[in-house]
């Protein structure tokens, strides 16, 4: 295979969304069927809306129409919908929203709410479908069950923890979605374990898959940008290592 081109890659993965608040500039633009085009705003890291991350009109940038909470990640849907996954306990929890139906919300409604819950999503409109997929899968290929609205998704790169029974195990690992087909593959991050890394400080925080090389690169925090070998579990070799 001809040497893949890390410029390239670094220029995919600084567009690789990541997650709320930290990866908040690197969200999807969106548009509802009308046109309308929504803008996402980092609400700081103070105040009873600490680290939240919401959606507006860019006509009402004083009314929410979505919130998210840490560690969600937005994702482009067919349409005027938009998809958003997070953690949810020991599962993956997949939801979809029409941008075109989100009723506008008060900032009232949701200060120091999410700091009060566990929920990392809040919208005044109920979710056009959603479903979850526990991290307890083991390595491999596995049917699920994708509700309809989401089967137009192509493939979704999922990094998450991964359970562990020794220090040698993978502490990580890559859920790829591919809703088309309703399959799941669970790739564990081979060289990502405890005794090589400060897992919890250190954490993958996004990945996707390159479309020229079809190899799965991605960033992992406090260490630096990587590639994959092929089988998706495998470091093959660091773009960028971090400094720290």
């Amino acid at each position: 295979m001809a040497e893949i081109n890390t410029s390239r890659l670094r220029e995919l993965l600084a567009r690789t969304v990541g997650p709320a608040p930290w990866y908040w500039k690197t969200f999807p633009k969106l548009h509802a069927a009308s046109g309308q085009p929504f803008s996402w705003i980092h609400h700081g890291e103070q105040g009873p809306l600490a680290y939240l991350v919401s959606l507006v009109s860019e006509q009402e940038p004083d009314n929410l129409r979505l919130a998210l909470n840490t560690y969600c990640r937005p994702f482009t849907m067919p349409s005027n919908q938009v998809g958003v996954w997070c953690p949810e306990g020991r599962s993956i929890r997949f939801t979809c929203f029409d941008t075109e139906k989100l009723a506008v919300f008060d900032l009232g409604e949701i200060a120091g709410w999410f700091k009060q819950s566990s929920e990392r999503i809040y919208a005044a409109t109920e979710p056009l479908a959603e479903f979850e997929v526990p991290l307890v899968l083991e390595a491999g290929m596995h049917q699920i069950e994708v509700p309809v609205e989401f089967r137009p998704v192509d493939e979704l790169v999922v990094p998450t923890s991964y359970p562990v029974k020794t220090d040698d195990d993978p502490a990580f690992a890559l859920y790829v979605f591919y809703p088309q087909a309703g399959l799941v593959e669970v790739l564990p991050q081979k060289w990502f374990t405890a005794s090589q890394y400060e897992v919890g400080r250190q954490w993958i925080t996004r990945a996707a898959r390159d479309p020229e090389s079809h190899r799965i690169f991605g960033e992992c925090f406090g260490v630096g940008s990587f590639l994959l070998e092929e089988d998706g579990c495998r470091l093959e070799k660091w773009i960028d290592k971090s400094s720290t």
